[in-house]
């Protein structure tokens, strides 16, 4: 089959084609046929060698662990209903034409949504979905979106909106600000200015219930004094290199939950509850997750 190998951590230049064996399944597992792998920011931070301590890989190494495709070949004990299905999966190594996944990390695809849109929410999907589980989102509660017009971003001002909250998505320039009010925000915000945090304030009418921080850094360790006491806090991303870096003793003394990454490492059922979720508001049309490229 062919692949996508990093070689060495660095940029896009160390991503190598190659021809490997074709994967075999084994007790429990079928072999996939990958039509799209899900291409998020954070496998380009982990290939650069960024958060080994979250994502631990050596070079060589084929990056990605989200596909879509149909299923075209079962192991030994797979139930044969499996066979031909479109599903998407979790996988160790995604860039590549094929792929073996266990049936427990298999999610059927709706026949009403097309196999693109599915791999797009294999990560940021579940993710999104989780993160506003864990902060028990409701209606009429203020939502500070960092990172909006992001992947994950722009899902979860959708899902957000959905479950009746105010929404205020910060994007940087009038062309994502654009697309996250087309989704679903109530008011955007533009953080390259010093003075973003008082103009966030001004469009949340005080404080944010929920702070939602798909961005970390400066930015979202700014974010922190923006939630209300009692608020939720979720410092879930590092596109800026680093997570944002939080008073625990004020969060304690405000009552503020706070949450990360950790927190967003979900078990087997989990993830195929919060796929399953997430494949089935798409397939409604009620969820559009925004691909970059193809």
């Amino acid at each position: 089959m062919r692949a996508a190998q990093v070689q060495e951590f660095g940029g896009p230049e160390v991503l190598t084609p190659v021809n490997l064996p074709d994967p075999a399944p084994g007790p429990g597992e079928v072999l996939i046929d990958v039509a799209y792998a899900d291409t998020i920011f954070v496998e380009t931070q982990i290939r650069s060698g960024w958060g080994r301590d979250y994502f631990p890989v050596t070079p060589p190494y084929v990056p990605g662990g989200g596909v879509s495709g149909a299923v075209t070949a079962l192991g030994p004990d797979v139930p044969g209903e499996w066979l031909g299905r479109r599903v998407v999966s979790f996988v160790a190594g995604s860039y590549a034409s094929r792929a073996v996944a266990s049936t427990d990390a298999l999610t059927a695809v709706p026949d009403d949504l097309d196999l693109l849109p599915a791999a797009a929410l294999v990560h940021d999907g579940v993710t999104a979905a989780g993160v506003l589980e864990l902060t028990a989102v409701a209606p009429g509660d203020r939502v500070l979106i960092l990172g909006a017009s992001g992947g994950m971003g722009t899902l979860l001002v959708q899902l957000a909106r959905s479950r009746g909250a105010r929404v205020v998505a910060a994007a940087r320039g009038p062309e994502k600000q654009a697309l996250v009010r087309e989704l679903g925000a109530h008011a955007t915000i533009d953080p390259t200015p010093a003075d973003w945090p008082e103009q966030a304030r001004a469009a949340l009418g005080g404080a944010a219930d929920v702070v939602l921080d798909g961005v970390g850094g400066q930015l979202g360790t700014a974010a922190f004094p923006l939630a209300a006491d009692g608020g939720r806090f979720s410092a879930h991303g590092a596109p800026s290199g680093g997570f944002a870096t939080l008073d625990t003793g004020e969060a304690d003394r405000r009552g503020i939950k706070l949450f990360g990454i950790s927190d967003v490492q979900f078990g087997p059922a989990d993830l195929s509850r919060l796929t399953t979720y997430a494949l089935g508001e798409a397939a409604e049309g009620r969820l559009r997750p925004v691909v970059g490229g193809v």
